[in-house]
């Protein structure tokens, strides 16, 4: 894996939410050249509509722009849970490209057959030589359009070869090999046709990478000060996932101290393993996660409960066990896990940080299902010199500053404390034995 070296100066982090909608809009106003976008999802919604149309604007004031948006093939093309059928947000693509006599290309990834088995999960936007990354989507929440919001990473990185990088992996992989048709125009493919593109889209993604040009020697510039180094990753399936391997690599060589970010908790089985040896190796580990009220399938009112609203609880039982099972850590001073809550407001952070040097910034939530079924990618970043220290340590205050400590694995709930319909599906789901399955794709 090649490394990209910068200065660290070419690092900014962000940490709202309102933050990165107004560097979203800077960027799209101030690209000349090229914006390729890869997300979840774009949104039929009020945010979702202003970037387009300014996407659009920038098309209008700059005709030689070339822009691309990347996003999941089946979640663009079906409504919100619990809404009728319908295109989703493939309607508003179309109309739009008949509104605007401009031309940007929307492409569906379908990385699976359907969305519960694996999605299109890579993150990153690059805005001419500027790379702006984050785990977050499009839409009202994300973009705190409203009063509630949803609380992700924002980093945004200046570097020719890592724009490059990636620019070249969505063009290589999705454009150029046709297997990834345009959502904002009426053909579609036949359900034959579908069926080829997602086999040979998946033999391509197996054996994906960024490709980096060569660059100084690395061993001679490792010693320059205020210099950081970047290595794009990627990772599909449960095998040979560089993405992963990198992420087990980190907790592995661990030192002094981990911080884990993850918005639901349910680590992979080698990956907790690793967390526990580290533990025991006299690292001090501190894990972020969302409370469950701060999770995006979390519904207050019982009256209007429906199983997908079992989905905070299962990783909230998880988390409970796992404090319970490792409570002498936490009395040692060890393991500090931290339960963010600000009100009816969402969680949705990701990533690694080791020994205030190495930086895993990612879409990957750190569970099963990102590390076998999703298409994901990150930025693992060796902050040599520590320029990035004071930054992130910010971002790390802001983010500490809405949670709660856990001392005692009582503090969390239990099954016995959750309200009637919950609580009776829970115990469905553990008398048949499907919670195994289902944390599969958790």
């Amino acid at each position: 894996m090649q490394e990209i070296i910068i200065d660290g100066s070419d690092v900014e982090f962000f940490t709202t939410p309102k933050a990165y909608k107004q560097q979203l809009l800077l960027l799209i106003e101030s690209a000349r050249q090229r914006i390729f976008i890869t997300a979840l999802y774009l949104q039929d919604d009020d945010a979702g509509r202003e970037i387009l149309h300014a996407l659009y604007q920038a098309k209008a004031n700059f005709p030689k722009l070339e822009i691309n948006i990347f996003v999941d093939a089946n979640r663009a093309q079906r409504g919100l849970i619990g809404e009728k059928a319908s295109l989703g947000n493939r309607a508003l693509y179309m109309q739009l490209a008949q509104d605007y006599p401009q031309t940007i290309n929307i492409y569906g990834v379908a990385v699976k057959r359907k969305e519960v088995f694996g999605v299109l999960h890579l993150k990153g936007m690059v805005f001419d030589d500027t790379l702006f990354y984050t785990g977050a989507s499009i839409n009202d929440i994300y973009l705190h359009q409203g009063e509630r919001y949803r609380l992700d990473r924002y980093c945004t990185i200046n570097s020719k070869s890592l724009t490059d990088s990636f620019c070249h992996y969505l063009v290589e992989t999705f454009i150029d090999s046709e297997l990834a048709p345009l959502l904002n125009q009426d053909f579609k493919p036949d359900a034959q046709q579908q069926k080829k593109n997602l086999i040979a889209l998946k033999l391509q993604l197996k054996k994906s990478h960024y490709v980096v040009p060569p660059q100084a020697s690395l061993n001679q510039s490792k010693s320059l000060e205020n210099k950081v180094f970047i290595t794009p990753l990627v990772g599909f399936g449960r095998r040979k996932n560089e993405l992963n391997q990198a992420t087990r690599d980190l907790i592995q060589k661990a030192n002094k101290n981990i911080i884990i970010f993850t918005p639901y908790f349910n680590l992979p089985h080698s990956l907790a393993r690793d967390v526990v040896k580290a533990l025991k190796r006299g690292v001090k580990t501190t894990i972020i996660v969302g409370d469950k009220t701060a999770n995006d399938f979390f519904i207050a009112k019982e009256e209007n409960f429906s199983t997908i609203g079992i989905v905070p609880y299962v990783y909230e039982m998880l988390l409970q066990r796992f404090v319970k099972r490792y409570q002498n850590f936490i009395d040692k001073g060890l393991l500090n896990v931290h339960l963010w809550k600000d009100n009816d407001n969402s969680f949705h952070l990701k990533g690694v940080r080791v020994d205030d040097r190495y930086h895993l910034i990612t879409g990957s939530n750190l569970n099963p299902r990102a590390w076998a079924l999703d298409l994901e990618n990150g930025l693992l970043i060796d902050d040599v010199g520590k320029s990035l220290l004071q930054s992130t340590n910010n971002e790390l205050v802001g983010i500490l500053a809405n949670t709660t400590k856990v001392t005692n694995y009582l503090e969390i709930e239990s099954v016995a404390d959750y309200p009637e319909k919950p609580q009776k599906l829970l115990k469905k789901i553990r008398a048949v034995q499907i919670d195994r399955v289902l944390k599969r794709f958790l």
